[in-house]
């Protein structure tokens, strides 16, 4: 019988009420993934596997491959992200030092889109894990002092 992975019990997304969010990936490889978001973002592994689990900070990546319809999603099946240049939806982390970040992550292997740039109210930079997710790393900057984003004509009422 193969041995059962590591339980990280104390650090499991299971709350005693309430509920807690987590993020659930679907991954091709998931030892890669669970490196990157352990070894270069700094997570702590719970579970390694069926499914990985990384605590992050205050939250949860869940990594798990895809696969077809199951009992209780029947007409469902969890697919592949395929990177590219459009995505409707990605992770955001919100960090209090984005610069340091940016170089140890960097020193890491992250490969980031540009290094971090002053938006203003933030500082922002934007790096793909392995699997092409997008996630943005930004700063609170002039936001911390009232200073918000210019509205786009979208973002207005009408």
């Amino acid at each position: 019988m193969p041995e059962q992975p590591a339980i990280d019990l104390p650090n499991l997304p299971a709350p005693d009420s309430g509920i807690l969010v987590t993020l659930f990936l679907t991954v091709r490889k998931v030892a890669r993934s669970r490196a990157f978001y352990s070894e270069v973002l700094g997570g702590q592994v719970v579970l390694e596997e069926n499914p990985c689990i990384v605590k992050l900070a205050n939250s949860w990546v869940i990594m798990n491959p895809g696969g077809g319809p199951t009992p209780d999603k029947p007409d469902v099946s969890v697919v592949d992200y395929e990177p590219g240049d459009t995505v409707s939806s990605f992770m955001n982390l919100r960090v209090a030092d984005i610069d340091a970040l940016y170089r140890e992550w960097s020193a890491k292997g992250a490969e980031f889109l540009t290094p971090p740039l002053d938006r203003g109210a933030e500082k922002r930079c934007y790096v793909r894990d392995p699997d092409g997710y997008l996630i943005e790393v930004g700063q609170a900057t002039g936001m911390l002092e009232g200073k918000l984003a210019e509205k786009r004509p979208e973002d207005l009422p009408g």
